[in-house]
């Protein structure tokens, strides 16, 4: 968390105010914004493409452009001004509030939590138990040991009887192949490219487990400056967005070409059966998509403090809003 706030401090230094009062214009009048995304494009992402591709955002009056976060990191810019939108998790706006650091959830993408601990059926891991004995290959985020924690517990297994090391850059069917048994996946990507490759997983989701673990991620994220100084901005991107996201759920297999169209370097098969996946995964439960509850907040962040992985509790009604998605019917 330190690292965190140093990067950030660093970031504000440069970026002054952060969000300015107004955003500019282009020649053709619209507002231009940037939205900055966490990783390299997926289909957790479809949405924005086809937002771009379709001509929503122009419509709302807004040009947006797409950035990759580089070695800074998604939350960091948006934090600091130095991008309006980004692509945050429920877990990591969390902690930024702990530091006082204004980054505000205002969408949901994915409504439930589609992310587990997955390994090759050869490996005879089908609960926590079995946990004991094995490496787990991560990313070093503290995080990691207290859900893998939590869940042995719950079956009294020794967590020091399993082996935690960092996988780093490794790609996960690589890295069980050589040296660990089992690491944390999003099913919709890594699941996905394994059924492709005839590579049988056994996958245990972290919803399976606790309702806790049920938080938001990914999630669309913006800073109170832009929220306070430039709201109808903020909310004619929030339409332009679920009516990307509304397409990519009714028209997963257009979504994919859309995505694959943008980022050519993408393999098609893969995004088209990772979209046809998420299609009915977006919204699923909820009125409508992006929608938030207090109540998944305020869970996982008890989840988080209850296990020494925050300093305080915060108040989660700061941490998130609805507040700029179209109402139902709009």
């Amino acid at each position: 968390m330190k690292k965190w706030l140093f990067s950030l401090v660093a970031l504000l230094l440069l970026a002054g105010c952060g969000a300015e009062d107004s955003k500019s214009k282009n020649e053709d009048g619209l507002t231009e914004v940037t939205m900055v995304l966490d990783w390299t494009p997926n289909t957790n992402h479809t949405g924005l493409y086809v937002a771009q591709e379709k001509g929503y955002f122009k419509d709302e009056g807004l040009e947006v452009e797409i950035m990759m976060p580089g070695e800074t990191g998604a939350d960091q810019l948006v934090a600091a001004g130095r991008a309006d939108f980004g692509i945050s998790a429920q877990e990591a706006i969390t902690e930024a509030r702990v530091q006082d650091v204004p980054i505000v959830s205002i969408g949901a993408i994915i409504q439930h939590n589609t992310s587990g601990f997955a390994s090759p059926v050869e490996k005879n891991i089908t609960s926590p138990k079995d946990f004991e004995g094995k490496t787990y290959g991560g990313w070093g985020a503290p995080v990691e040991e207290a859900v893998i924690s939590s869940l042995m517990e719950g079956e009294n297994a020794d967590i020091n009887k399993l082996d935690i090391v960092n996988m780093g850059n490794t790609d996960f069917f690589t890295a069980v192949k050589r040296d660990i048994d089992f690491a944390w996946i999003y099913y919709a990507w890594t699941g996905i490219e394994a059924e492709i490759r005839g590579d049988d997983l056994n996958m245990m989701y972290l919803t399976d487990f606790s309702d806790q673990l049920d938080y938001y991620t990914p999630v669309i994220s913006t800073n109170e400056s832009m929220i306070n100084k430039n709201p109808d901005t903020v909310k004619a991107f929030m339409a332009a967005v679920t009516k990307g996201y509304q397409f990519a759920i009714e028209n997963p297999d257009e979504a994919a070409d859309i995505l694959v169209k943008a980022v050519p370097d993408l393999d098609a098969e893969l995004v088209k059966k990772s979209q046809q996946w998420l299609a009915t995964r977006y919204q699923d439960d909820a009125p409508r998509w992006g929608e938030q509850k207090e109540e998944i907040w305020e869970n996982y962040m008890n989840w988080m403090f209850d296990r020494d992985l925050l300093e305080e509790k915060i108040d989660v009604k700061k941490a998130f809003t609805n507040e700029f998605l179209p109402k139902q019917g709009e």
